[in-house]
């Protein structure tokens, strides 16, 4: 069973930094996007960012352009987002996922799992 679990969470002040991790097990993490999405409260899941297997090309939301970095290290099965330049609208549960594909379109983008969300707390 593929369990994707995130940490990094927690609450930072604004202008501050955050590197979250999700770390993929019980298949292998060969050939898979993986990809960073958010949900802020009452609102819908956002996309944030995407990788490929390689790590060659990247996929980010506008909102977060420039001061998110999704990468990836595959010999540990994990997946990062460094989040820099923190906002309070960042505040949110932020979401892994894996996927075979990656379809840049609302919905699940191509993800096939899901982890259970870190919460990430940016005070103004």
């Amino acid at each position: 069973q593929v369990q994707l679990v995130e940490s990094g969470g927690g609450l930072e002040q604004a202008g501050g930094s955050l590197r979250l991790s999700c770390a993929v097990s019980g298949r292998t993490f060969s050939g898979y996007y993986m990809g960073w999405f958010r949900r802020a409260p009452g609102k819908e899941r956002d996309f944030l960012a995407a990788i490929s297997w390689t790590g060659r090309t990247t996929y980010y939301a506008d909102s977060v352009k420039g001061r998110f970095t999704i990468s990836r290290d595959n010999a540990k099965n994990t997946v990062y987002l460094q989040m820099n330049d923190l906002k309070p609208e960042d505040t949110a549960v932020y979401y892994c996922a894996l996927g075979s594909a990656f379809r840049f379109e609302p919905g699940n983008y191509g993800m096939n799992y899901w982890g259970k969300g870190t919460l990430v707390t940016v005070s103004a």
